[in-house]
């Protein structure tokens, strides 16, 4: 497995909606253990393939990096005992409830952080690496992380849910990020 560069705002790869994974290839296994490695190595709490150049519908979560309390329902084998991690191969929300709204930020928009509503409970249903369903229902920042990632294989940013006002304030910030280009 290798830390592959994070792609940053400006990418085209970011506004790509991510096609659907077919068959689990040891390709994927491959891109899943970059993922993995990738994320920690930028103390994240999630990414989605796309961030690391490949749009297909897989993202991964740092379950370490949130608390217990946060999970309220979690089920299949990629989830049982307490994993530091989990990824979801094909993954969709198939519940959102409630809201709420903290500070956010991404991997590929370094050094950026804003107020974002979203929902309040999140629930995705996807694959683990051996094509067995895996269901996570979460509140809180679990909640957030779920469904943030998602949004990166819609080809949505998390700077898409700021008011028109807040995307004008931080324009400044997004040109240079868009200018510099370059991965981190």
């Amino acid at each position: 497995m290798a830390v592959r560069p994070i792609r940053i705002y400006g990418d085209p790869v970011l506004r790509e909606k991510s096609r659907p994974v077919g068959e689990i290839s040891s390709a994927l296994r491959l891109l899943a253990g970059d993922l993995v490695d990738t994320m920690f190595d930028a103390e994240g709490v999630g990414l989605a393939a796309p961030q690391v150049g490949e749009p297909v519908r897989m993202y991964v979560v740092n379950l370490g990096a949130i608390g217990p309390e946060l999970f309220l329902d979690r089920r299949g084998p990629a989830l049982e005992g307490e994993p530091e991690y989990l990824v979801l191969v094909n993954p969709r929300v198939v519940k959102r409830e409630g809201a709420q709204t903290g500070d956010e930020g991404c991997l590929s928009f370094p050094d950026l952080f804003d107020k974002v509503t979203r929902p309040e409970v999140v629930r995705v249903e996807a694959t683990d690496l051996d094509g067995r369903p895996i269901e996570i229902e979460g509140s809180g920042l679990l909640a957030r992380v779920l469904v943030h990632e998602y949004d990166h294989l819609e080809g949505v940013l998390f700077i898409d849910h700021l008011s028109k006002l807040r995307q004008q304030f931080i324009r400044g910030k997004l040109r240079k990020l868009r200018e510099s280009g370059q991965a981190v």
